[in-house]
This record gives C-alpha cells, sequence and structure tokens, in this order.
C-alpha cells in the first residue's frame, strides 16, 4: 500500500484552503512590478498596522531569543472583556483557535453544522478532527438559523456561525442570535466567530461577551488580522467558559503565539485612534465601491464587513482580466459561488483602481 494510504481517509479528502494570492506571486506569474500590484483579495487593512504596535514590535526584537510570556495580553483582554484570564484563550491566529475547538469536541461519529457560503474554514476544521460536516442551506446569502436547529443530530456536537460572515457580508441581528442560543441543546458548542465585529456601526454593536455568563456552550473568537491590521503576525483569540479553555489549553500548541505578535496585539488594544481611522476609511470605501459596482450594474450583497461580494457574468474570466491589470480579488467559486469575487475595502486610490480595472474587464 502506498504510503500516503496509509493516512486517514477523512485527511485525504480535505481540499486545502486557498489563501488570495499574494503580490509576489502575481508579480511572477506575469511580470508585473510589484509597486504597482493592488491586492484586494484577503480583507486586510489598507491603512497596515498600527503605530502603537509597530513601536511595541521594534520594541520586542531584543526578547526574542525567550520563549514567549502571553500574561500581558490575557490582562490585557480580560481588563477589556471583563472575563476573567481563565477564560481566554490565544491562537496563532483566529482560525487557530477555531481548530482547538473543533479537536477538543469533535470526532469519527460526530457531527457540525454550518452554514452554505460560510467561512471555508469550518468544513476544514471539521474534517480534520474527523467529524462529518453539515452544511445548511443558506438564506439570502447568510445564515437561516431555523434550518440550522433543524439540521440537528444527535450526534452533533458544534455549530460554527460567522457574524458578520465572510465571504458575503451578511449579518445575523443580535435578537435572532441570542433566540438561537435560548433553544440551541446546551451539549452543543456553538462558536460564534467575530472577526469583523469592529467594522459594525459602534451603535449597532451588542457586547456578546455578556451572554457567556448565560450561555455556558458558547465561544466566542475574534482577531487581531482584520481591523488592528495585524494579519502578518498571526494572533487572535477565544472568550469562552473556564471549563472550555481548559480543554483547548490542553491540546494547543506550546507557545503558539510569538513574542512580536503578542507586544503587537497588547499595544493595538490601546490605540483606538487607529481602529477609528481604520472603521472611517472602511466606510467611505465602501460608499466607493458600492457606487461603483451600482454604475457598472454589477449586483453585491449588501456587507457588514471591509469587503463587498459581487456578480458578474463568467466571473472567472473577469478575475483573469483584473490580474492582467496588477489588481488582485478574490474568486470565490469554491464556496459555490461561481459567478461572484469579493473585493476587499481598500485606500480611495486602490478602490479606484479596481473599478477602472473591472469596468475594462468588462
Amino acid at each position: 500500500m502506498p504510503l500516503h494510504e496509509q493516512s486517514l481517509p477523512y485527511i485525504r479528502s480535505i481540499s486545502p484552503y486557498q489563501p488570495g494570492k499574494p503580490i509576489t506571486q502575481l508579480a511572477r506569474e506575469l511580470g508585473l512590478d510589484v509597486e504597482k500590484i493592488v491586492k484586494l483579495a484577503s480583507n486586510e487593512n489598507p491603512l497596515g498596522m498600527s503605530p502603537k504596535a509597530q513601536v511595541a514590535v521594534a520594541a520586542a526584537i531584543a526578547g526574542l531569543s525567550r520563549y514567549p510570556d502571553d500574561f500581558a495580553l490575557k490582562k490585557a483582554l480580560a481588563e477589556r472583556t471583563g472575563l476573567g484570564m481563565e477564560r481566554i484563550v490565544l491562537g496563532n491566529g483566529s482560525n487557530d483557535v477555531l481548530d482547538l475547538v473543533a479537536r477538543v469536541f469533535l470526532a469519527p461519529g460526530r457531527s457540525a453544522i454550518f452554514a452554505q457560503f460560510a467561512f471555508a474554514v469550518y468544513p476544514l476544521a471539521t474534517i480534520a478532527a474527523g467529524g462529518e460536516p453539515i452544511a445548511v442551506a443558506a438564506s439570502d446569502y447568510g445564515h437561516d438559523l431555523d434550518a440550522m436547529l433543524a439540521a440537528i443530530r444527535p450526534d452533533a456536537r458544534l455549530i460554527w456561525i460567522a457574524n458578520p460572515n465572510n465571504p458575503t457580508g451578511t449579518f445575523l441581528p443580535y435578537a435572532q442570535l441570542k433566540a438561537f442560543l435560548q433553544v440551541v441543546p446546551e451539549d452543543i458548542v456553538v462558536v460564534l466567530d467575530e472577526a469583523y465585529n469592529e467594522y459594525l456601526p459602534p451603535a449597532e454593536r451588542v457586547d456578546t461577551t455578556a451572554w457567556l455568563g448565560e450561555h455556558a456552550n458558547l465561544v466566542i473568537t475574534r482577531t487581531f488580522s482584520k481591523i488592528y491590521g495585524m494579519a502578518g503576525l498571526r494572533i487572535g483569540y477565544a472568550l469562552c467558559s473556564a471549563a472550555i479553555a481548559d480543554l483547548m489549553n490542553r491540546v494547543r500548541q506550546p507557545f503558539n503565539c510569538n513574542n512580536l505578535a503578542l507586544a503587537a496585539a497588547v499595544a493595538a488594544l490601546d490605540d483606538y485612534e487607529f481602529v477609528a481611522r481604520s472603521y472611517a476609511l472602511n466606510r467611505a470605501g465602501m460608499e466607493q465601491i458600492v457606487a461603483g459596482l451600482k454604475r457598472l450594474a454589477c449586483r453585491h450583497i449588501p456587507s457588514h464587513g471591509n469587503f463587498v461580494t459581487f456578480c458578474v457574468p463568467d466571473a472567472a474570466a473577469v478575475n483573469h482580466k483584473l490580474l492582467t491589470n496588477g489588481v488582485i480579488v478574490r474568486p470565490i467559486a469554491a464556496y459555490g459561488m461561481p459567478d461572484w469575487l469579493r473585493v476587499t475595502i481598500g485606500s480611495e486610490r486602490e478602490n479606484s483602481r479596481f473599478l477602472e480595472a473591472l469596468e475594462r474587464s468588462l
């Protein structure tokens, strides 16, 4: 028997996650000038990283010979959320903590429920842990909570929910989500992925951490990769009961968050001015992109994140033309949306480049 066939069948069945195309890769493939390429494929912050975080990274370099100490970040998050440090789990990006939850609660013979068009990592993490992924048909490209409740089987142990959702940008009203939590069986863990939470209007945002006291089966995940602009440092976290955190820490890799990321995250939490600028830039850019899509008669899904998903005829061909024009967006055919592309909100100049290139490509 070939060596690779001795691996577990469900591992061989996984289709690896395909990230947004890196700028350097496109430059190599098409011989383009790196400086002239605009990347709007991975929902990165066009302002870069928080200035306070940059200073913290520079200062932390001197300590790279030592293993990390995550105490300062856990303490800062505890103060910010009002939760005890024992209820916080840090990860190498929020994807890491999603994987930890799957490893703790899933195995062959157990299932996990997620919505059609939801984040690709949910089925990947489910399958990698040996669980069976159950995709529930979307409602207007978003989560159908009633259908997700109906999909619960006796072997269900986990429900994945992204709010706002990636890649569609849809949003579940908090009242609906709270009502859903009230009726989900207590022995099923509900993961609420809030990677794009900071892009919601502050007046519309609800502090879901307050729900943790009432729902011991709730796990909230967040990241520093989006509005904080730290995608390259890879750091995220989970908020949950002390009991679930203890289980996640049993399977978590030692020192899974590096010194630079920890220092940057602590500093970024206090950079309110940077977060406010990032939010304002995203709101203005969203208006710019949506207006341009409407002018070009491209249907789009109203978004609550830092990206817009839009429909074009022959999306694969349009995407190729955009690439030849030095503009990288995200094709999402792998999500079952072959006629759609997703574009990250960039700077005003980047947004203009995208819209000009899209008009030529159409």
